[in-house]
């Protein structure tokens, strides 16, 4: 191997930094999904303090759809403003983000650029995550560091005004504690992992399953295997349950009294009242062929826009280049069944168990993906981005899997893996230049 695995770090993330910042500052203003109500979030904390009121009006069904189509001509952005859609989130986000804000006078692009960073931490922990469960295979953690780093999709949504990139980190570093708490090498105190719960809490809900999920199996695969005498168990879920109930108590409890109903505790039913107009399930299917058709629809495009469908959803790639991202997905899919095959024998339990944890996170992102899409027609495949490490760790095994039968003789075959997924990189900076900029400008 001609460079050390932290060089090919440091280059990985260092070249998702150039990119990013590219997107950050090319894409034009708002066009990345949900970016007004997002800004108009963090403009109203720095006017009037934490937090803002959902409230009817804070959606404009024909305005938000009249100023996308004119792809957000500043001829008619005299209401930006009040596209405040957001104000039912948690505020993590947007009080990190808020000193920026200040010191750059509301600039879009310094807010853009304060996601990428945050960005950048989720790459070096998907590295670190996978690193901890293959210690001995570094190609696998850098190659879904690099998947993590240049998804075209992943790459678009960071360089936004998103909550999005928060919510990941905080996935990030339970999937890596998560490891390290199975692995048992370094103490992990479980009341770190409270905190880390609490924070998901205040910060958005789509996470709320993956990383609840996350630590609970972490704590029960650890209980069952080192046979925990009685007592240990709610001692331990105690030091977890406590602060994350405490930290999500105070943002829940002020829904409570802001408004009036305990039931309402996470602004959901609110929500939903507000955004009148957002395409609901039923009245797709009605028009869509029902199930079927709603089925066919959601995955079709869930697949385009996981790896590429910029702006509002209305900047595709051409057919050609899905049509060879689903070849490669097959590819990978076929490879990771060859790795399973290889390593099966391979794993020690405490593998296995890191694995079981990595492979819940992406089903319950998928679940609560699902669960959203019952409700909301939302074919969005940045919804599944919360179980992009584990996701990214699967890409790297099955072009991994391939390695022994191509060149079974050649230990530089698997390096061959993060060599292909970096050739992603390329996809950026042209689908930044050929279609993005083009379609938006």
């Amino acid at each position: 191997m001609p460079l050390r695995p932290s060089l090919l770090l440091v280059l990985i993330v260092l070249a998702y930094l150039v990119i990013g910042t590219l997107y950050a500052i090319k894409t034009p203003a708002w066009q990345v999904p949900d970016e007004p109500a997002q800004y108009n979030y963090v403009a109203q904390v720095y006017k009037n303090g934490c937090c803002p009121k959902m409230e009817p009006g804070d959606w404009d069904n024909d305005y938000l759809e009249a100023i996308k189509a004119a792809r957000f001509a500043p001829s008619i952005l005299e209401r930006l403003s009040t596209i405040q859609y957001e104000d039912h989130q948690p505020p993590l986000y947007y009080l990190l983000v808020l000193p920026v804000y200040a010191i750059s006078e509301g600039s879009l692009t310094a807010l853009r650029l304060a996601s990428v960073l945050i960005g950048a931490g989720v790459v070096i922990l998907a590295w670190a995550a996978v690193q901890t469960v293959f210690p001995a295979q570094p190609w696998l953690a850098l190659a879904t560091a690099a998947f993590v780093a240049f998804l075209p999709q992943h790459v678009f949504m960071m360089a936004g005004v998103e909550n999005d990139s928060l919510a990941e980190l905080i996935v990030a570093l339970v999937l890596f504690l998560g490891v390290l708490y199975l692995g048992g090498r370094r103490q992990i105190h479980p009341l770190i992992l409270g905190l880390l719960m609490g924070a998901a809490f205040i910060t958005k809900l789509t996470v709320y399953l993956p990383v609840v999920g996350v630590i609970g199996l972490a704590v029960l695969l650890r209980a069952r295997r080192e046979c925990w005498p009685m007592g240990r168990l709610p001692r331990q879920s105690a030091w977890i349950l406590v602060p994350a109930l405490l930290i999500g108590g105070v943002w829940w409890t002020r829904n409570i009294i802001t408004y009036g109903s305990v039931a309402d505790f996470m602004v959901q039913k609110t929500h939903d009242a507000v955004v009148v107009g957002q395409e609901r399930t039923d009245d797709y299917q009605a028009q869509h062929g029902g199930v079927g058709g709603w089925l066919r629809d959601g995955v079709s495009i869930t697949f385009h826009s996981f790896w590429g469908q910029f702006g509002w959803m209305g900047v595709p790639m051409p057919d050609s280049f899905y049509t060879g991202l689903l070849a490669f997905t097959v590819f990978v899919i076929v490879g990771a069944l060859i790795a399973a095959i290889r390593w099966r024998g391979a794993l020690n339990v405490i593998q296995r168990e890191q694995l079981l944890l990595l492979g819940t996170a992406a089903f319950l992102a998928f679940a609560a993906f699902a669960g959203y899409n019952f409700k909301f027609v939302q074919f969005q495949g940045r919804y599944l981005y919360p179980g992009l490490i584990p996701i990214g760790l699967f890409v790297a095994a099955g072009l991994a899997g391939w390695a022994p039968l191509v060149a079974p003789r050649s230990p530089v075959a698997r390096w061959l893996t993060v060599g292909i997924v970096c050739l992603l990189a390329l996809l950026d900076v042209y689908a930044l230049y050929r279609f993005i900029l083009p379609m938006l400008a």
